[in-house]
């Protein structure tokens, strides 16, 4: 695990004055990961459209302290796929010698669903890159509509709550497996509430790429859009690892490890408690529903076990 020293007076290259959310957590997922990155190493960052995008490279300014590439929704891992590939030729000719590494931050629409292509692609050809999903899930940046991010019985503009319906009807992809199906060097699922183990993730991270693609899905609760107060975020998603709703875990050189063992979960419903988006399935009547949660909560989280070899 990462100490606490080893991050003092590393470089920011995410500078504050961005326009953000106050509480947001994509924010807080990037400097996280950066941390992680190497001495010497210089960064080329590549950004989808979205909240962390229109935020922080609002003209003419910009949040990025390094090189940094915009692209639309859909083709964030084909971007950054061609700029790996441009690299690397450039690096067989002689003409850079500088140890350049590529990241690209992606919410739920680039990579769970409008861009889940181009990433597929791009961790298919085994190109040398970091993708980095900051899962706030649902489309936020465009009005807090239902994304395949987004969990079952939760309330967005495109998943109403009614008489005849109890929010978005689907369970959440599970695109942290789906990656890792994959069958690239690591993939890791991390939450801002954990800062050591994601930093620690994140170095993992920056290693790999040397070898092929990496993916990490973030856990960034987004308080617009889950409606809770700004200063709960961390907590929210604290609340998450700790019923169970949100593993923390890696996949090694295929190898499935649990990094964070929740051995005394806290019901689902507690984590439920702390947003507005569930508030429905917590009146009287829907007992039901939030045993359902429940008991896909605990379905999953048995499938990790069995994969982790716990």
């Amino acid at each position: 695990m990462v100490a606490l020293a080893e991050l003092t007076g590393k470089k920011e290259y995410f500078a504050p004055g961005h326009r953000l959310c106050a509480g947001c957590g994509a924010p807080i997922a990037v400097r996280q990961v950066m941390l992680g990155l190497p001495e010497g190493v210089t960064p080329v960052v590549c950004c989808p459209t979205g909240c962390l995008e229109v935020s922080s490279t609002i003209y003419p300014y910009s949040a990025w302290r390094c090189s940094y590439v915009h692209n639309a929704f859909e083709n964030g891992g084909a971007t950054l796929s061609g700029v790996e590939a441009m690299y690397l030729a450039k690096k067989r000719a002689g003409q850079l010698q500088d140890d350049i590494r590529f990241v690209a931050f992606g919410g739920d629409g680039a990579t769970y669903d409008i861009g889940l292509q181009s990433l597929s692609g791009a961790l298919e050809r085994g190109h040398h890159l970091i993708y980095v999903c900051y899962d706030n899930e649902a489309y936020m940046n465009t009005g807090i509509q239902r994304s395949g991010a987004t969990p079952w019985g939760a309330w967005t503009t495109t998943s109403p709550v009614g008489s005849e319906a109890l929010g978005k009807e689907q369970w959440r992809k599970d695109l942290t497996a789906i990656c890792a199906e994959h069958n690239i060097p690591y993939v890791a699922q991390a939450s801002i509430s954990h800062w050591r183990d994601t930093v620690t993730k994140a170095q993992k991270a920056w290693e790999y790429s040397k070898e092929g693609p990496v993916f990490l899905n973030i856990l960034a609760p987004c308080h617009r859009g889950w409606r809770f107060p700004m200063e709960k975020t961390i907590e929210v998603a604290r609340q998450a690892v700790k019923t169970r709703f949100w593993p923390l875990y890696e996949v090694e050189k295929g190898e499935w490890r649990l990094t964070v063992k929740v051995t005394k979960p806290e019901p689902v419903r507690t984590w439920l408690e702390t947003q507005g988006r569930f508030s429905h399935l917590l009146k009287p009547g829907n007992e039901a529903a939030v045993e359902h949660f429940q008991a896909e909560v605990d379905r999953q989280w048995a499938k990790l076990m069995h994969r982790c070899g716990e």
